[in-house]
C-alpha cells in the first residue's frame, strides 16, 4: 500500500515539475530503476508494487517522442544512451533473475514495445540483437509459464522484424562448434546459456563466434548453427493455451518464408520443425476412429488452421470422430500452408519429411490393409487429403508416395513394381462397390491436381511412342476415302453443328486453347469441319436407336454437354500451360512401333470396367465414365488420339476407348433381342433416375437398363469433348 502511495505521489510531482530535456528525463527514469536495486532490501515484493513498470513505460514514451521529433533514421541522444550503456543487457539480466518477482514479464513487455514502436532499425546494433538473442533463450523454457503471453508477443515482434528485413536473421544464427564426443551436451545446446550465471555480457562460448554478418562460415563441417528463436517457438506450440499455439505457428510461418539460404538450411537441419509437423500430423491421424462414414469425411466443412473453434453442442451434423477429424484437417492445412510459404529448399525438405514420417510410416499401412472397412475409411481420408493439399512441394511428394517416380513405359509384367500404386489401382476394380467408387473418386481428384507427373505416370508414359497404332508399311495400308477407311460408314452431318458456336458456349479467354492438341496429320482432312462432324457422329451413333431414350425427355440432348465441356477443357488448359507437352503428335517415323503396346495398369482397369458397364451398378458406372471423361479432356495430342479418335488404325491386340465401347454396343445388340418391351422399360428407368417418375414396381434387368442409359450419356459427353477440342485446335492453328 505504501509503495502504491509513493507511486501516485511521484506521478503528481512529475506532473507539476517543469519538463526536463528528453535525455535528462530518460536518464532520470533509468537511474530510478537502478537505484531501486541499490537501496531496496526486500526482493520478495512483486514488481507491480514498485515504480519499475512506470519508469520503463516512461522510458518507452521518451524514446518514441524522440524519434518523432527527429528526421527519419537519425538516432537521438536517448537512444544513444540506451545503446551505449547496454541498458537492454542489464534489463535482460534482471529479467532472467526475475528480481523482483514479475520482472521477467516487465522486461519482455519492454523489449516487445521497443521493437514495435521504434521504426529505425535496432536489431543490427550489437547491444540490441545480443540481448534480444539471450532473451529468446528464456522463452518457452517452462511449459504453461505465467509469462507465456509476453514471451509469444516478444517472439512474434522479432519474427515480424525479420520478415521486414530478412538479412537480419543472420544475427540470430548462433555458430557453435560441434563436439561429437559430447552428444548429450550438444542436444541441450539451445538451453545451455540458461544454466550458467549471466552477467549481462556475452557468454564464453559466444565470444569466439564469427560475426553474424558472416553466416556462411557456419557451413564448415565442424560448426553448427543454432536457430534459437525457432526452438523457442516450437516449445510454445506445446502450450495448453490455444491462442499461444496459434501465435507460435504464425511466427514459424514467418521464419520459414525468409529467403536466406543459411536460415533455411539451419531451420531444416538443426531444429525439430520437421519432427513437430509430422509427429503432430501422425498423432491427429491416429486419433481418428478406425471406421468413419466416407460421406462424413467428404462433406465435413473445411477448416483453416488456427480457426478450428468447434462447439459440439451447437453442431446439428455431429458424428463420431468429427472433433478429431477437424483437428487433423486443421493441422494438415497448417502443414500445407507452411510448406507453400517456405523458402524453396526448406519447402522441399519439409515436404519430404511429411512423406517419410507421415505418408509412408502412418498412411501406407492403412491403405495396404485387407479390412474392407479400414480400406474404405483410409481411402476416403486420402481423398480428402489430396483435395486439400495445394502446396507444390507437398503435392509432389504425395504424388511420388502414391504413384512412385517411374516415368518409363509400363509393362504388364512389372505393374506390381510399386505395391501401393498397384494396390490403389486394383481397388478401382474391388469386389466392394463402395471401395471401387471411393478409389475412382480418389484418382479423379488426383488427375485434376496441377502436377504433370500424375498424368504421365498413370497414362501418358504408355502412349508416348504411339505404338498402339498399326505398324504397316505405307504401301500395305488400305486406301482412304474422304479421310476414312473404305469400309467405314460415312455419317451424315449432324444438324446440331453450325458454323459458329452460340454466345453462351463461346470461350472468352484468348489464351485458353494455347495447349489444345492439333489435328492428327495421319488423316486426310479435306474439310476440317466435316472431319469434326464425322468424329462427333461416330460417338453419337454408337448406341443404336432402339437403345436410346434421351430423345424422349426434354433437356437431355447432346448440346447440354457442350457448355460443361468448354468450361472443363479451358480449366485443364490453364493447368497444363506450364507443362512441356507437345502440341502435335510425335511424328510416326520417330515412334518405336515395334515395341509391344500395353495401355498401362490404370487404363487397363478403366477399360475393363468400361467393358462391363452393362453389368455394373449405376453408381460405379457413373464414376468410371467420369474418370475417363476427365482423361479425355486433357490437352495432350496422344491422349486425344488414343481416347477420342475413332479412326486410328489400332495394332493387333490393341484397344482404345472407342473400340471398348464398340464391343459393349455389340454385346448390347445381342441382349436387347432377349428383353421384351425393352424401349418402354428403358424410358421408364430414365425418368425414374431423373425423378420424373415415382419409384414403383421392380423392373427386370434394372442394372442393364441403367448401364445403357449411362452408356448413351457417356457417348454424348465424349462427342461434346471431341467437338470442343477439335474446335479449339482449329481456332488456335495459324
Amino acid at each position: 500500500m505504501f509503495s502504491k502511495f509513493t507511486s501516485i505521489l511521484q506521478h503528481a510531482v512529475e506532473a507539476l515539475a517543469p519538463s526536463l530535456p528528453l535525455q535528462e528525463d530518460f536518464v532520470y527514469h533509468w537511474k530510478a530503476i537502478t537505484h531501486y536495486y541499490i537501496e531496496t532490501s526486500d526482493d520478495k515484493a512483486p514488481v507491480t508494487d514498485t515504480n519499475i513498470p512506470s519508469h520503463l513505460e516512461q522510458m518507452l514514451d521518451i524514446l518514441t517522442q524522440e524519434e518523432l521529433e527527429r528526421e527519419s533514421g537519425e538516432t537521438g541522444p536517448c537512444m544513444e544512451y540506451l545503446l551505449h550503456h547496454k541498458i537492454l543487457e542489464t534489463l535482460f539480466t534482471l529479467g532472467k533473475a526475475d528480481c523482483p518477482p514479475g520482472m521477467k514479464q516487465q522486461v519482455l513487455t519492454f523489449y516487445t514495445k521497443l521493437l514495435g514502436r521504434i521504426h529505425q532499425p535496432l536489431l543490427p546494433h550489437i547491444n540490441v540483437h545480443r540481448p534480444v538473442q539471450k532473451l529468446i533463450h528464456l522463452c518457452g523454457e517452462i511449459l504453461a509459464a505465467p509469462t507465456e503471453n509476453e514471451e509469444i508477443q516478444f517472439l512474434c515482434i522479432v519474427c515480424a522484424k525479420l520478415k521486414q528485413d530478412p538479412y537480419l536473421v543472420n544475427f540470430f544464427l548462433e555458430n557453435k562448434v560441434k563436439r561429437p564426443d559430447l552428444k548429450s551436451a550438444d542436444a541441450d545446446g539451445s538451453r545451455e546459456d540458461s544454466a550458467s550465471p549471466d552477467t549481462g555480457q556475452p557468454q564464453t562460448g559466444g565470444q569466439d563466434r564469427e560475426p553474424p554478418e558472416e553466416p556462411r562460415a557456419a557451413a564448415q563441417s565442424n560448426h553448427v548453427n543454432n536457430y534459437n528463436i525457432v526452438t523457442s517457438l516450437l516449445n510454445l506450440t506445446k502450450s495448453p493455451d490455444g491462442r499461444v499455439v496459434v501465435k507460435a505457428c504464425e511466427g514459424l510461418m514467418l521464419l520459414v518464408s525468409l529467403p536466406e539460404p543459411a536460415a533455411a538450411k539451419c531451420l531444416t537441419e538443426n531444429t525439430d520443425l520437421c519432427v513437430l509437423l509430422t509427429d503432430r500430423l501422425s498423432a491427429f491421424y491416429k486419433a481418428l476412429p478406425t471406421s468413419m462414414d466416407p460421406l462424413d469425411i467428404e462433406t465435413v466443412e473445411s477448416v483453416n488452421w488456427g480457426l478450428d473453434v468447434y462447439n459440439m453442442k451447437d453442431d446439428a451434423a455431429i458424428f463420431t470422430g468429427k472433433r478429431a477429424l477437424i483437428s487433423f484437417l486443421s493441422w494438415l492445412d497448417y502443414c500445407d500452408q507452411l510448406i507453400k510459404e517456405a523458402q524453396k529448399t526448406a519447402a522441399a525438405v519439409l515436404a519430404k519429411a511429411v512423406r517419410q514420417r507421415f505418408f509412408v510410416s502412418v498412411m501406407e499401412p492403412q491403405l495396404m490393409q485387407t479390412s474392407e472397412v479400414g480400406i474404405l475409411t483410409s481411402t476416403a481420408l486420402l481423398n480428402r487429403i489430396i483435395r486439400q493439399v495445394t502446396s507444390e512441394a507437398l503435392l509432389k511428394e504425395m504424388v511420388y508416395f502414391l504413384l512412385g517416380e517411374e516415368t518409363g513405359p509400363e509393362a504388364l509384367a512389372t505393374i506390381g513394381q510399386n505395391p501401393l500404386r498397384h494396390r490403389l489401382i486394383e481397388h478401382c476394380d474391388h469386389l466392394s462397390d463402395e471401395i471401387s467408387i471411393m478409389t475412382l473418386r480418389l484418382f479423379e481428384q488426383l488427375i485434376q491436381k496441377p502436377d504433370q507427373h500424375i498424368v504421365h505416370n498413370l497414362v501418358l508414359r504408355s502412349l508416348m511412342e504411339r505404338n498402339y497404332l498399326e505398324n504397316k508399311p505405307q504401301e500395305e495400308k488400305e486406301p482412304l476415302e474422304n479421310g476414312l477407311p473404305h469400309d467405314s460408314v460415312d455419317l451424315e452431318e449432324d444438324p446440331l453443328f453450325g458454323d459458329d458456336l452460340s454466345a453462351d458456349n463461346r470461350l472468352s479467354s484468348p489464351n485458353w486453347s494455347i495447349t489444345s492438341p492439333t489435328l492428327s496429320p495421319d488423316h486426310v482432312k479435306l474439310d476440317g469441319k466435316t472431319e469434326v462432324h464425322k468424329i462427333v457422329n461416330s460417338f453419337l451413333c454408337l448406341v443404336p436407336d432402339e437403345a436410346k431414350s434421351s430423345s424422349h425427355v426434354d433437356g437431355t440432348g447432346y448440346d447440354t454437354y457442350l457448355r460443361d465441356a468448354h468450361r472443363q477443357f479451358r480449366d485443364y488448359c490453364g493447368i497444363c500451360q506450364r507443362w512441356d507437352w507437345c502440341r502435335a503428335p510425335k511424328p510416326i517415323e520417330k515412334c518405336n512401333l515395334d515395341n509391344p503396346f500395353f495401355e498401362g495398369h490404370f487404363l487397363k482397369v478403366l477399360f475393363d470396367r468400361m467393358g462391363r458397364i452393362l453389368d455394373q451398378p449405376y453408381d460405379v458406372n457413373l464414376q468410371v465414365t467420369s474418370v475417363l471423361s476427365k482423361l479425355s479432356l486433357l490437352p495432350h495430342p496422344h491422349m486425344h488420339e488414343y481416347l477420342l479418335d475413332p479412326y486410328i488404325n489400332l495394332g493387333p491386340g490393341c484397344r482404345s476407348l472407342f473400340s471398348v465401347i464398340v464391343r459393349v454396343v455389340g454385346d448390347l445388340m445381342l441382349r436387347i433381342q432377349r428383353i421384351p418391351d425393352f424401349t418402354p422399360k428403358l424410358l421408364l428407368v430414365r425418368k425414374r433416375l431423373l425423378g420424373m417418375e415415382p419409384e414403383g414396381l421392380i423392373i427386370d434387368h434394372m442394372t442393364l437398363l441403367e448401364g445403357v442409359i449411362v452408356l448413351e450419356e457417356f457417348c454424348k459427353e465424349l462427342a461434346a469433348i471431341a467437338f470442343v477440342k477439335f474446335h479449339a485446335a482449329a481456332s488456335s492453328s495459324p
